[in-house]
């Protein structure tokens, strides 16, 4: 639909507002978002558009499957790492009131942090927090936190120094979530006050986000469940069931923890777009600060999309601080996505325009989360869309259908195969990696291998062996991802290392199994 199409469809608000024309139509928006839920099987979705000084809010499908409760404006969403921007802003607010620098050096702020690269230790900046260039593989060190954990943010920080670098300090891109917690941290030790409270404070009430929670934990009336089709071996394969495991507690805030309202979004978004001015007298942050936030630092390697969808990809993209600068069809974005257990959503500025967005599901729907999002950049910057509904369904597809296919090859391949080769007590005893803490192998009453990841409440299951001194497990809490668990041995015959790995090829990335280095520390008595 074109800009004066849509400006028609609208005139009648127009008369009644203010503001600039909305291009937005309404009628059109629902359409396509029921179309594109109805295609991904999603539950509930909410949306937020700001054109100039107009924001809408727009609210599809419930909030839990089998319930009749309908998303509404003041639904609130967990939002993930959309979480980042707001603990960026915070630190630039700690930089608008002169007690920090952007390259102030951490290690100067923070007493106490290390990284496992004494360079890194000593050089890494307020700046380099923010901008996943700091060594760390992708995703590496999330068991620490994901999807629970019982230590502290103080004990996450302290044993970020056993992570071994993936490559060196500020040698390319890798998204990580725990340095965002050492912001967080930064931001307490720098304020006096918790992430939570300064988050609040100086951001949250001033711009009357009165929805929004800063505990993953909360649980107002109007809140999602959260979805994911886990009903087979492969996440995203399946029929759409209400999550019994999603992210709890109170160490990963900084990095991805509010829940937030399609009314709140608006003030957010509109926040973003006028540089961190409030109203005509006051401000949350500088013109300074916005301009920085919005700075690319990192470039970010572009995977190729298929043909159907190649309108979409960019042809730049880099890392600034809690958002990604990118181009969509030769027009500049300001963007990001969130990911928890169950729940997906998007953010997208389009400065040239004046005009923002947000998506938020409670599902893992990327599918449709991608299609609506192509779709409002088309409809606010004016362009013909192909069919980004199609276009998506058939990558998907496509992606779980190669996943369900690799889990069939090895079964075939192991049919018949030797057992352990020692017995299962010679595996029992705690195993202690250096920067996840300490895993329980041990026997349960009917004999059967088991384990326990320590420092993760609830995460234990069984051992099943799979083939050699590989086996595989069996997770008693749900929704959790399993893993081969592989144990390589000394030449005297014991155990020298106890290894994981992801058994879905298309697991979320905080599914870190792959980082672990477990070595025995004690057989269990």
């Amino acid at each position: 639909m074109t800009r004066s199409a849509c400006a028609a469809v609208l005139l009648s608000w127009c008369a009644l507002a203010s503001a600039s024309p909305a291009i937005i139509s309404t009628p059109e928006l629902d359409a396509y978002a029921h179309k594109a839920m109805q295609t991904f099987d999603t539950p509930g979705m909410a949306v937020t558009v700001v054109e100039g000084d107009t924001v809408t809010t727009h609210a599809y499908g419930v909030r839990k499957l089998q319930d009749a409760a309908p998303i509404d404006a003041h639904t609130i969403f967990p939002i993930g790492s959309n979480t980042k921007a707001f603990t960026s802003a915070a630190l630039a607010i700690l930089v608008d009131q002169g007690k920090l620098r952007w390259d102030d050096r951490v290690v100067d702020k923070l007493p106490g942090f290390r990284m496992y690269d004494a360079y890194a230790s000593s050089e890494m900046t307020v700046t380099d927090l923010l901008v996943h260039r700091s060594g760390l593989g992708l995703g590496e060190g999330d068991l620490m936190m994901f999807p629970t954990s019982n230590r502290s943010r103080a004990e996450l920080v302290h044993d970020i120094r056993y992570l071994k670098p993936a490559r060196s300090f500020r040698a390319g891109y890798d998204y990580d979530n725990v340095l965002y917690i050492v912001a967080g941290a930064l931001v307490e030790a720098v304020s006096g006050q918790s992430w939570e409270d300064f988050v609040q404070q100086q951001i949250l009430d001033p711009l009357q986000m009165r929805d929004t929670q800063t505990s993953i934990d909360a649980a107002p009336a109007d809140k999602v469940s959260l979805h994911a089709k886990n009903t087979t071996a492969v996440r995203g394969v399946g029929k759409q069931a209400v999550l019994a495991t999603v992210m709890t507690g109170k160490v990963f805030a900084p990095a991805g923890a509010l829940q937030v309202s399609a009314t709140d979004m608006g003030p957010w978004l509109r926040l973003q777009l006028d540089s961190g001015q409030l109203d005509k007298s006051r401000r949350i942050f500088s013109d300074a600060a916005a301009k920085m936030l919005w700075t690319p630092q990192t470039l970010v390697p572009i995977s190729t999309l298929p043909k159907p969808l190649a309108l979409a990809q960019p042809q730049f993209e880099a890392y600034a601080l809690g958002f990604e600068v990118q181009d969509y069809r030769g027009h500049k974005i300001i963007t990001h996505l969130g990911g928890v257990l169950g729940g997906v959503s998007a953010v997208v500025i389009i400065p040239e325009t004046h005009a923002a967005f947000a998506i938020m599901l409670n599902s893992e729907d990327v599918g449709t989360l991608f299609a609506v999002r192509e779709h409002l950049l088309d409809t606010l910057l004016g362009l013909p869309s192909p069919d980004w509904i199609a276009g998506y369904k058939d990558l998907f597809d496509g992606i779980n259908a190669g996943a369900v296919a690799a889990l069939k090859t090895p079964a075939k391949a192991t049919s018949g195969e030797r057992g352990p080769s020692l017995p299962l007590t010679s595996y029992i005893g705690v195993y202690r990696d250096p920067w996840y803490g300490t895993a329980t192998l041990a026997r349960d009453g009917k004999g059967a291998l088991t384990i326990s990841f320590d420092r993760s409440p609830g995460m234990h299951g069984t051992l099943e062996h799979v083939r050699f001194d590989t086996f595989r497990t069996h997770w008693a809490m749900p929704d959790v991802e399993d893993a081969y668990v592989t144990f390589a041995l000394a030449p005297d015959g014991s155990i020298d290392q106890m290894t994981m790995k992801a058994i879905s090829p298309i697991a979320d990335f905080s599914w870190d199994y792959q980082d672990l280095r477990f070595t025995p520390v004690r057989a269990v008595k």
